[in-house]
């Protein structure tokens, strides 16, 4: 007979509810500020003095292009340290990516968490959301903008005992 490998349990899974809703608005009013910036400085474009010459040739498809570089590196930076979840398994704990990369990283108890900036519940949250710095022995600075129960039972930085 053959050794048979058991099946590993399945994870605890910890939505990152708040964390993601608070990156998600506050991207969406990046990007919305940033366009009615845009608009306004079409609409003083056309009424500039030489303002009804070419786009090419005044500057405005330049002008888009940053717009949209903008617009794309802002909101992908504001998404991007909000994880969709953690899968906490008995001697790991899994952080599930924006796009569904996944970070393995040791089991909670041998991770350290500390508290950089604490956000309110609010019109971007419907919870409180934490900016937390996560690490542990082999694992590298990780900040992550989650709810404060995402990381429960990692131990806390000794200044947040």
């Amino acid at each position: 007979m053959g050794s048979t490998v058991p099946a590993e349990a399945a994870p605890a899974r910890r939505r990152n509810g708040a964390g993601s809703k608070r990156a998600l608005r506050l991207a969406a009013l990046y990007v919305v500020v940033l366009a009615v910036l845009y608009l306004g400085f079409l609409l003083y474009d056309r009424t500039a003095p030489g303002g009804t010459s070419p786009a090419a040739g005044n500057g405005v498809l330049l002008f888009t292009g940053m717009f949209v570089a903008f617009a794309l590196v802002g909101a992908l930076y504001t998404l991007h340290p909000a994880p969709r979840a953690i899968e906490v398994y008995s001697d790991h704990v899994t952080v599930v990516g924006r796009w569904g990369r996944r970070h393995r990283l040791p089991r909670l108890g041998l991770l350290s968490v500390s508290v950089v900036r604490r956000y309110p519940a609010g019109w971007l949250a419907s919870g409180p959301v934490e900016l937390i710095e996560l690490w542990g022995e082999d694992v590298p600075n990780r900040s992550y903008l989650v709810a404060p129960e995402l990381f429960a039972g990692a131990i806390p930085s000794p200044r947040e005992r």
